[in-house]
C-alpha cells in the first residue's frame, strides 16, 4: 500500500523544513564566528594603535638631541677657530 499523496507531500515538506533549519543554524554559527573574529581584530588594531602612538611619543627627543649635538659640535669648532 502506498501512503496517500497528501501524507507524502507533508513528509517531504517536513524534510525540507528540517534541511532549511539546519542550514540556517550553520549560517548563524558561521556569522557568530565571523563577528567574534572581527571584534578581536578591532581590539588588536586599537592595541597596536596605542603602542604605535607610545613609540612615536618616545621618539621626539631624537631629533632634538641631534640638533643639540650638532650645535655643540659647531660651538666647539668655532671656539677652536677663534682661540688660535
Amino acid at each position: 500500500m502506498t501512503p496517500p499523496e497528501s501524507t507524502t507531500v507533508a513528509l517531504e515538506l517536513a524534510e525540507i523544513r528540517r534541511s532549511v533549519d539546519v542550514g540556517f543554524t550553520k549560517t548563524d554559527g558561521s556569522l557568530a564566528l565571523l563577528v567574534q573574529r572581527s571584534e578581536q581584530t578591532d581590539k588588536q588594531l586599537i592595541e597596536h594603535d596605542t603602542r604605535i602612538t607610545a613609540l612615536e611619543r618616545s621618539r621626539w627627543p631624537l631629533p632634538s638631541l641631534a640638533v643639540l649635538t650638532s650645535l655643540a659640535a659647531l660651538g666647539t669648532t668655532l671656539y677652536g677657530l677663534t682661540s688660535r
